[in-house]
C-alpha cells in the first residue's frame, strides 16, 4: 500500500463515498503494522463538491489541464509585461476556456452520477480563475486532489484599450478609492467573511462525521483483531492437539512393526520345527520298515 496511490483513490471518489474508503484505508495500513501511513491518510481531508468537481475534471480530461496552465503562464507574463496587446487576446482565450471548462466539468458530474447545480459551478470557475492567476493554485488544482475551490486572491485587472500606454514608464498616483467603493469593498469583505465562517462550521461537521467514522473503523479493526487472536488460540490448541495424536501415532506404528517382527520371527521358528519334526518322522519310518 503506497500513500499516493491511497490519495489519488480516495479523491476520485465521491464525496460520500470518501470518508467510509478513508478509514478502510487507515485500517488496512495499521493492520499491516504501518501506523505512519494510517496517519498520513487519517490526515487527509474530504472534498468540497465543487473540489469533487475540480479534482473529476483534472482526472477526466487530462489533456486539458497543460493547456490551461500554459494560458495562465501566458496571462501572468503578459501582465507583467503590460503587453495589452496579447493581453486582451489571452483574456479572450481565458473567459472562453473557462466557460468550456465547466460545462464539462458539469457534463462529468452528470456522468458520475452526481449532478451539480450553478453554485458549484461558480465555484469551480472561480477555481479556474484562481489557476490561471496564481501558480500555486495552478499546482494544487493539477494535483487533482484539492480539498476545497480556490479564489484568486490577487485576480487579474481589466483589460481595456487603455489598459498599457505608449510610455510603459509613466507612473500615476492611485485615486483614492470613493464612498461608494468602500461600501462595496466592506460588503465584499463580510461576504468572504461569511462564507469562510459558513466553510469553518462545514468542515467542523466533517471532522465529526470523519472521527466518528475513524472510531467505528478502529473499533472494528480491534473487533478483528480480537477475533484472529481468538481463532490464533483456538489453532494453536489444534496443533497441539494434533501433535499429541501425531506421537501417539507414532507409537502405535512402532508397536505394530515391533509386533509384526515378533510374529514373523515365531512363523520362521514354527516352520523350521515342523521341518525338523517332518524330517525325524520320515527317517523312523524308513527305519521301521
Amino acid at each position: 500500500m503506497e500513500y499516493d496511490a491511497v490519495a489519488d483513490e480516495l479523491y476520485a471518489l465521491r464525496p460520500e463515498e470518501f470518508t467510509a474508503a478513508r478509514a478502510s484505508a487507515v485500517a488496512a495500513a495499521r493492520t499491516a503494522g504501518d501506523r505512519d501511513l494510517a496517519e498520513r491518510i487519517g490526515a487527509l481531508r474530504k472534498p468540497s463538491l465543487a473540489a469533487w468537481v475540480c479534482n473529476l475534471l483534472v482526472r477526466g480530461l487530462p489533456g486539458e489541464v497543460e493547456p490551461l496552465l500554459r494560458l495562465g503562464e501566458g496571462l501572468r507574463q503578459a501582465h507583467h509585461d503590460l503587453d495589452g496587446p496579447q493581453l486582451r487576446e489571452l483574456s479572450r482565450q481565458q473567459h472562453a476556456i473557462v466557460r468550456a471548462l465547466s460545462a464539462q466539468a458539469r457534463q462529468l458530474a452528470v456522468e458520475a452520477g452526481h449532478p451539480v447545480g450553478e453554485g458549484v459551478l461558480r465555484e469551480v470557475e472561480n477555481t479556474l480563475h484562481a489557476v490561471l492567476a496564481d501558480p500555486e493554485a495552478a499546482q494544487a488544482w493539477a494535483s487533482g486532489r484539492l480539498v476545497k475551490p480556490l479564489s484568486a486572491t490577487v485576480g487579474f485587472p481589466a483589460v481595456g484599450e487603455r489598459a498599457v500606454t505608449q510610455d510603459a514608464g509613466a507612473r500615476r498616483r492611485p485615486a483614492a478609492p470613493s464612498r461608494p467603493d468602500r461600501k462595496a469593498d466592506g460588503e465584499r469583505r463580510l461576504a468572504e467573511a461569511r462564507r469562510d465562517a459558513e466553510t469553518a462550521e462545514r468542515e467542523v461537521r466533517e471532522l465529526r462525521d470523519e472521527a466518528a467514522a475513524a472510531g467505528r473503523a478502529a473499533d472494528e479493526a480491534t473487533a478483528q483483531v480480537d477475533r484472529l487472536q481468538r481463532r490464533v488460540g483456538e489453532l494453536t490448541e489444534e496443533l497441539e492437539r494434533a501433535r499429541g495424536e501425531h506421537e501417539q501415532a507414532r507409537f502405535a506404528q512402532r508397536s505394530a512393526r515391533e509386533r509384526a517382527r515378533t510374529a514373523d520371527r515365531r512363523v520362521r521358528e514354527a516352520d523350521r520345527k515342523a521341518a525338523t519334526a517332518a524330517a525325524k518322522l520320515e527317517r523312523l519310518t524308513s527305519t521301521n520298515a
